[in-house]
């Protein structure tokens, strides 16, 4: 077998076999899953892309399965790449005197591990669950203008405050309530809107947020960062800066991209500048 180093006895031991043949190459197998967040983070950017152009469905949903086959793609690396290294382990743990077959011995180890997929596992993919917790959230955020100017949100409001002021009274007086409540309420909206834009540590509006998976609080990232690096070097903890939020224990680690609300946050200034 290459990479087994000449022995006067010939017994084929594994103590002279070499496996650094077999680590270089999974090496090499670990750097094709860069490809493969590569492909994901394009997916990921196109398909935010369509929501946030109000794109039809059907393309969203070509994104969606893309997503869902990269998962599938990096489980099966993973799992590859497991069955390998727990290979070299028993082996190199057995030291038997004959050369075992190391190809049937990867396949048996691979296929087990195939055995036991089910989709509940790709929950454990990080990209693939951050990329339908952002769907969801731009879904939300997204105001699409209507022909007249006004925003689906809004209409959805003053239909139902409309029709409970209609029932309620009669005539001019109703329509003057209503009206009144209409701009209460599409206040109150606007307002919600950009009270989540706002970072809880520099009270201002976010340029570049990021979510806490722990507890799903968001800050800007340049904020929240060096409120963690200040605290871990005066050997502290660092705790949520949101009011009322128990996680006490904050690392970088918790912090990933929003790009949902970053999108969110840069619509609503186009929206403003144009307004003004």
């Amino acid at each position: 077998m290459s990479g087994r180093s000449s022995s006067s006895s010939g017994s084929g031991s594994t103590g002279f076999m070499s496996f650094s043949g077999i680590e270089s190459a999974l090496s090499s197998l670990k750097n094709f899953q860069s490809c493969i967040n590569s492909g994901m983070d394009t997916a990921y950017s196109v398909a935010l892309d369509l929501v946030e152009t109000q794109t039809e469905v059907s393309s969203e949903y070509s994104m969606d399965k893309a997503m869902f086959e990269f998962a599938m793609m990096d489980r099966e690396l993973n799992h590859y790449l497991e069955a390998v290294q727990s290979t070299i382990n028993h082996v190199k743990e057995e030291r038997s005197e004959k050369i075992p077959d190391l190809k049937l011995l990867v396949e048996k180890k691979f296929l087990a591990l195939q055995n036991k997929n089910s989709d509940a596992d790709l929950q454990n993919n990080e990209k693939f669950v951050q990329f339908k917790q952002q769907l969801k959230e731009l879904k939300k955020q997204s105001v699409k203008p209507k022909e007249d100017g006004g925003h689906n949100e809004f209409d959805k409001i003053k239909d139902k405050d409309a029709s409970r002021a209609g029932n309620e009274r009669d005539g001019l007086q109703s329509d003057r309530e209503s009206d009144s409540t209409e701009g209460v309420d599409e206040d109150m909206i606007v307002t919600q809107s950009q009270t989540n834009f706002i970072c809880p540590i520099t009270q201002m509006e976010m340029k570049k947020p990021v979510k806490n998976k722990v507890c799903g609080h968001t800050y800007d990232e340049e904020a929240v960062v060096r409120m963690i690096e200040s605290k871990h070097k005066r050997k502290k903890k660092a705790c949520c800066p949101k009011i009322g939020c128990s996680q006490i224990d904050m690392k970088m680690s918790d912090l990933i991209q929003d790009e949902a609300l970053r999108r969110a946050i840069e619509s609503h200034k186009k929206r403003r500048r144009q307004s003004n």
